[in-house]
């Protein structure tokens, strides 16, 4: 059992060691770290690319397994132990036997990233990724050199970490629970100077009993919050709303924005749309702020845009400034990223998963289809695998001419009475007049979408995993047709 007494940092650090160190913010926090002048050395299970790649060019430490021995022989000076550490781990039970010092990632990115600068945290059920990618992007064109830790590839900067010298760090915060030895969620361990939060829904079945169980961790969240933090939250989320109505925040301290053209706080009009471009004007309190011109499709990505407009006009970021900004920046790896076009066919891909995400990212798209918009999805998250969302799911298809359901690629993870079924969403989708097929496998897909995909189409891949591939074998089969 690991002692609370040593879950701290200590003052004097040569050596940190990370068990579980190939995931994808465990591996960032490994480079910022060794860009800090610690001697950094790691542990995983499954150690393979991108991100064996990843710090072997960094000539970072990675061993394969775990052994007691990393622990009780080297004796780090600290061990940070990643999410996906069990306890019964042989280098977490040798760690709880060694006295050594110890802390979670969101303790390590609390100390070593943001230390005594601002924290600008970014939350919510949807949008985190995007929107604090068009944060950090929007701080670094206006000359101040954020530092930034976030849950994708920000396509601007090539990397998802930086340690930055500026007054400002932008974080993703997760509420996602931290450790096992920690179940509280990661963004309790931030403490914002600004903080987004993009609304909530009911996700994380695995660790979330239901909606006022996800709804307790957020008010926590924002009762946790200092004095001179300031709120920028979606109005048009009902459990954000009850969220701030338990928050004693006082209305100085709130900035709210949302769909509709009236309303308090920030809003869109004027919308235009002429693909791949979409224009539209920004207002606070119904006087124009700015005129945004952005390459990002679709309503949700205007909502991540005006949370941004938000709090960087409370940092002194002026419209025109914002403006440019929201225009070059070119997005994240995996939200409707478009991986190639072969045959007249284009691959997007995306990384949506929860009924809302896929609602939201077909609707986006579709003003940008030539052709039919051809919708391919895998669930693979613990949540999406049960039948949680069932039927949710069978309101999100809508706007898709076709849909390609794979059965969930690891049925043995899942009791079968909470097992989702891709075959059951394909008879109530063909019930609502929707063209659907089920599937085992991405193989399968990719024989059928070979047949039956033609010019002008717009094929739009949604999983958060690596989906076997599938992009990169459309685009082969589309090519070789």
């Amino acid at each position: 059992m690991l002692s609370p007494e040593n879950n701290r940092i200590p003052e004097k650090i040569h050596h940190i060691h990370l068990i579980a160190i190939c995931g994808t913010a465990m591996g960032a926090l490994a480079a910022l770290l060794q860009e800090k002048g610690f001697r950094v050395t790691g542990s995983d299970q499954h150690v393979y690319p991108p991100m064996s790649t990843f710090l072997a060019e960094r000539e970072i430490g990675v061993a394969t397994g775990f052994d007691p021995d990393r622990i009780l022989e080297d004796r780090p000076d600290l061990v940070v132990v990643g999410n996906a550490v069990r306890r019964d781990n042989p280098e977490a039970m040798a760690l709880a036997e060694s006295g050594i010092s110890y802390c979670s990632l969101p303790q390590a990115l609390n100390h070593f990233l943001v230390g005594s600068r601002k924290a600008i945290v970014i939350t919510g059920t949807h949008g985190k990724t995007t929107t604090s990618a068009l944060m950090a992007w929007v701080l670094e064109k206006a000359g101040l050199s954020p530092g930034f830790m976030i849950g994708g590839i920000l396509k601007d900067f090539s990397a998802n970490f930086r340690m930055g010298h500026g007054p400002f760090v932008v974080l993703e915060g997760d509420e996602y629970d931290t450790a096992f030895f920690d179940k509280g969620s990661k963004f309790l361990h931030f403490t914002p100077h600004r903080a987004i939060l993009t609304g909530i829904e009911f996700d994380h079945a695995d660790i979330f009993e239901d909606l006022p169980a996800v709804e307790k961790t957020f008010i926590a969240f924002v009762k946790g919050l200092p004095p001179d933090a300031l709120l920028v939250s979606c109005r048009d989320s009902s459990s954000a709303e009850k969220v701030l109505a338990q928050s004693g925040l006082g209305p100085d301290r709130i900035r709210r924005f949302g769909r509709g053209p009236s309303g308090p706080g920030w809003s869109v009009g004027d919308l235009e749309i002429a693909s791949p471009v979409e224009c539209f004007s920004i207002f606070r309190d119904g006087v124009f702020f700015s005129r945004m011109e952005t390459v990002l499709p679709g309503e949700h990505n205007r909502m991540n845009i005006l949370a941004v407009a938000a709090v960087a006009e409370s940092l002194g970021i002026d419209g025109k400034t914002l403006a440019l900004a929201v225009a070059s920046f070119t997005g994240v790896k995996r939200r409707q990223e478009i991986r190639g076009t072969e045959g007249g066919i284009m691959v997007v891909d995306d990384f949506a998963h929860h009924p809302t995400a896929v609602r939201e990212t077909l609707k986006a798209l579709r003003p940008h289809a030539r052709g039919r918009l051809l919708a391919v999805f895998e669930p693979r998250t613990n949540t999406s695998m049960r039948r949680v969302f069932q039927q949710a799911y069978a309101e999100s298809f809508g706007d898709a001419d076709l849909v390609c359901i794979r059965e969930i690629p690891c049925p043995e993870k899942v009791d079968e009475k909470e097992r989702f079924s891709a075959e059951s969403l394909v008879q109530d989708l063909r019930l609502k007049g929707l063209c659907a097929q089920s599937f085992d496998d991405a193989s399968g897909i990719v024989a059928f979408l070979a047949g039956e995909a033609r010019p002008g189409d717009l094929v739009l891949v949604m999983s958060n995993g690596g989906f076997e591939n599938i992009h990169s074998r459309l685009l082969d089969a589309f090519s070789g047709r």
